[in-house]
């Protein structure tokens, strides 16, 4: 079986343990729903076995002390997130075992901030790197060799085209379900790894990479106050009416008065943004083998392939089935 180990410590987000690790055991589950073994054995490790407090106010109960882990026997090591991450930062001891682990592990990753402590034991350096989008800048300040990408859920990628698939980070939170997804379908391949997916309500590949949260989506410094929620609710709602009618009702506006404001704010008409988010989203659905465009075109708001052309051509200098044949594993051009 596959050993997967997840480091927590004391203030460690719980979710960054906790969902990665529930993603393995239903990978278990749905293997032997089709008669087949189990290929997982999922552990917490901590300073010491028994309870970890999280930033949560509860606690989580750490099987193994971290140095009592069996490198040669581990498949996988996670190193968690949360607002402990700093004080891990200073442990030396720790910043040594991982440079151990790297050595020994097929696979070292972290969820959300915990690529800043993989950062700090210098095991980032010349790769491809993300981690929470409210951290980006500070990672990219304190590890100038760190190739911090800012528009991705995960560094993760099985065919290294990306990188190295044997160190690699992920985005907040909720990226570490992505990860250990990308990484069951790794072992398993798609069958698997979607019927995982469903199991727990969830996208084989979500849209949007950090787009929801990027420095194009999220409120600028100094955004007018109405403008925020409005800014957080496009993304979500990329298939339905986004004139500027409906904007500017939304955001509690006159359209002449919403129209200057947002201009003013984000540095572009309300018609240019909700197109850059459409696009954005478009890409990373593109990169699903299993989304023609013409399902991408509907389920991001163009209505039509021949809208979400001349979108891709305006900002990414290519079609759509261009970028899915050079990013797409498989891609597929017919409706369905």
């Amino acid at each position: 079986m596959r050993m997967i180990a997840c480091f927590a410590f004391d203030d460690v987000m719980s979710l960054d343990v906790v969902g990665p690790l529930q993603v393995f055991a239903s990978a278990n589950a749905e293997l032997e729903r089709q008669g087949r073994e189990r290929d997982y054995e999922v552990l917490v490790i901590a300073d010491a076995a028994g309870p970890v407090p999280t930033s949560g106010g509860f606690r989580l109960y750490a099987d193994l002390d971290w140095r009592e882990l069996e490198l040669q026997a581990t498949d996988t090591v996670l190193i968690a997130g949360g607002d402990g991450v700093n004080r891990v930062r200073e442990r030396r001891d720790i910043l040594d075992w991982l440079v151990q682990v790297e050595m020994c592990v097929p696979r070292l990753g972290s969820v959300c901030s915990g690529a800043l402590i993989l950062a700090e034991a210098g095991l980032l350096d010349g790769r491809l790197a993300t981690t929470h989008w409210s951290r980006c800048d500070e990672m990219r300040k304190c590890f100038p060799k760190v190739d911090v990408i800012e528009d991705r859920l995960y560094s993760y990628d099985a065919h290294g085209l990306d990188g190295d698939p044997h160190i690699f980070t992920s985005a907040g939170v909720t990226a570490g379900i992505d990860l250990a997804l990308a990484l069951v379908e790794a072992d398993h391949g798609r069958v698997i790894a979607l019927a995982v997916a469903r199991r727990l309500v969830m996208f084989l590949k979500r849209p949007g990479g950090q787009a929801q949260f990027s420095a194009y989506l999220t409120p600028a410094i100094g955004t007018t106050a109405q403008l925020v929620g409005l800014l957080e609710w496009i993304p979500a709602n990329l298939d339905g009416d986004l004139s500027l009618e409906v904007l500017a009702n939304r955001a509690g506006m006159s359209a002449r008065t919403f129209s200057r404001v947002f201009t003013r704010d984000l540095g572009m008409t309300p018609a240019r943004y909700v197109e850059r988010v459409r696009v954005e989203a478009a890409r990373v659905l593109l990169q699903d083998d299993g989304m023609t465009v013409t399902r991408v075109a509907r389920l991001c708001g163009f209505g039509h392939p021949e809208t979400l052309r001349r979108a891709f051509q305006r900002h990414l200098s290519v079609s759509p089935q261009e970028y899915a044949d050079r990013f797409g594993r498989r891609p597929v051009a017919v409706p369905i």
